[in-house]
């Protein structure tokens, strides 16, 4: 071991890479335990824990690479994006986690209240937050719940060739709506979704899972600018919401026509 990486460091959490030993803190009583439990229940490959001593938990690295990075092509193949599918729809597919999900009520107040601040804040145009506030609607029906990764984003999922080999991050796992785990995953790689649905199998709707890639987009906005991310660069969260209020604004006009 020549260093100690920082791979994420902000006011909720901190993860160091230790050689190949990941140091994960959490600011949250809970996540570290949440975790685990998750990782001991999923059928798809998770990291090995080393120890957990709250709210401190020490993972082993997982092999491969990530499946992509949010605003940048992914270098997977289809066969690997097809191969995620089928990962997820196993996850999605195995019994529900013996925790509560956050309820749809605590998601449509989260959803009023950042649409509120990005209007306050100007951070985009008022109809851009407008309509994708309407496209967002479709994801707040209630619906079976699934067992859910909760914040599969691409770089939590890691492949080797063809083969997914590792998932990682499940501190918001829990019992929740399935098309969210594929929105997340597709959320800027929407050339992504045939490839991934390949693998997934049927059931998959796919006017929800473009309502949360409008829901997720302006929820997780205000969070990623006050902790020093950019969701205004290429490709993401605030592109996204352009990209939607677009095609909601071109459908509205064709409609009139």
């Amino acid at each position: 071991m020549d260093e100690i990486e920082i791979v994420v460091a902000h006011r909720q959490r901190t993860t160091l890479r230790v050689g190949d030993l990941f140091l994960k803190a959490d600011a949250h009583p809970t996540r570290t335990a949440v975790e685990v439990r998750a990782m001991a229940l999923a059928p798809v490959p998770t990291p090995k824990v080393v120890w957990h001593q709250p709210p401190v938990l020490a993972i082993a690295a997982v092999p491969g690479r990530a499946l992509g990075v949010l605003g940048e092509p992914s270098p997977a193949s289809s066969a690997a994006w097809a191969a995620t599918g089928a990962a997820v729809r196993r996850l999605h597919d195995a019994p529900l986690p013996p925790w509560p999900g956050v309820p749809l009520d605590d998601v449509r107040a989260e959803l009023d209240r950042e649409c509120a601040w990005l209007l306050d804040h100007e951070v985009v145009p008022a109809d851009v937050v407008r309509l994708n506030r309407d496209i967002a609607e479709a994801a707040l029906r209630p619906r079976p719940p699934a067992f859910v990764h909760g914040d599969l984003q691409l770089t939590h999922v890691f492949v080797e060739g063809d083969e997914v080999v590792g998932v990682i991050d499940w501190s918001e796992a829990g019992p929740g709506d399935p098309m969210a785990d594929l929105a997340t995953l597709t959320l800027g790689h929407e050339e992504r979704l045939d490839d991934l649905l390949d693998g997934y199998g049927p059931g998959a709707d796919r006017d929800v899972i473009r309502a949360w890639w409008s829901l997720r987009s302006l929820v997780a906005s205000r969070w990623l600018i006050e902790h020093g991310f950019d969701p205004d660069a290429p490709g993401c969260e605030l592109d996204v919401l352009r990209a939607r209020a677009r095609e909601a604004g071109d459908g509205r006009q064709g409609g009139t026509r």
